[in-house]
């Protein structure tokens, strides 16, 4: 039974994901503050935790940052300011999703599931992927992907990030830092074109689209499970 860690100051929405994440058979512990929560966590190595921003004694970028200092566990932040999104998502900071209060209980629940289930399978899917920094070639099984330089960055970027969301504020500086004439538009032009090109490659077609659009935010790689 996977056990998650909730840290969050409201009691009765802590109490209330709690009970939801309970019905669906998880092991869940409730913490009120950051510092606290941070100590839990690691000393009991949870397998996901549920971390809300605005903590007392220590906020959740704060727990976030030092949780990634020792340990990759699976974070889903929680936020009421949608301005924070940006933040939650860097590379540096590596939270792995996020929910804006208010949310469904429902909803949490099915990304806990969700993220609990990127986090298991990645080791075994890894293998389906190579890169070659040096010649920029990306292979799927025995099969090269015929990728543009662009594409290349934007692949290994997703494929060394498996499950984290980026913006297309944060794609657009991975691949061009300095330039101020690239729009959004040309990111979501790159994408359909990889996600072309890896389906064709794997020979999936349309039955898993590899780069998933998350809605108002960005893009998020996932791999085929069933590949």
């Amino acid at each position: 039974m996977a056990k998650i860690f909730i840290i969050e100051d409201e009691k009765e929405l802590a109490e209330l994901v709690r009970d939801y994440l309970v019905q669906a058979n998880y092991e869940v512990e409730i913490f009120n503050d950051g510092q606290t929560g941070l100590q839990a966590a690691l000393q009991d190595n949870p397998d996901l935790i549920i971390l809300d921003l605005m903590l007392p004694r220590l906020d959740g970028l704060g727990v976030c940052r030092k949780l990634r200092e020792v340990s990759n566990v699976p974070i889903i932040m929680v936020t009421a300011l949608t301005e924070e999104i940006d933040r939650l998502l860097g590379l540096k900071l590596g939270a792995d999703d996020y929910v804006c209060k208010p949310f469904s209980p429902k909803e949490l629940v099915a990304r806990v599931q969700a993220v609990l289930r990127r986090a298991h399978s990645q080791p075994a899917q890894k293998a389906l992927f190579k890169i070659d920094e040096s010649q920029q070639r990306i292979w799927y099984k025995q099969k090269t992907l015929n990728l543009t330089p662009t594409e290349f960055r934007l692949l290994a970027l997703f494929l060394k990030h498996v499950g984290q969301i980026f913006s297309r504020g944060q794609l657009l500086d991975h691949l061009n830092p300095d330039s101020f004439e690239v729009t959004d538009r040309v990111i979501d032009s790159h994408i359909k074109n990889l996600r072309r090109k890896i389906s064709e490659t794997a020979d999936t077609g349309s039955k898993h689209e590899w780069i998933h659009s998350v809605y108002g935010v960005g893009y998020r790689f996932d791999y085929d499970e069933n590949q």
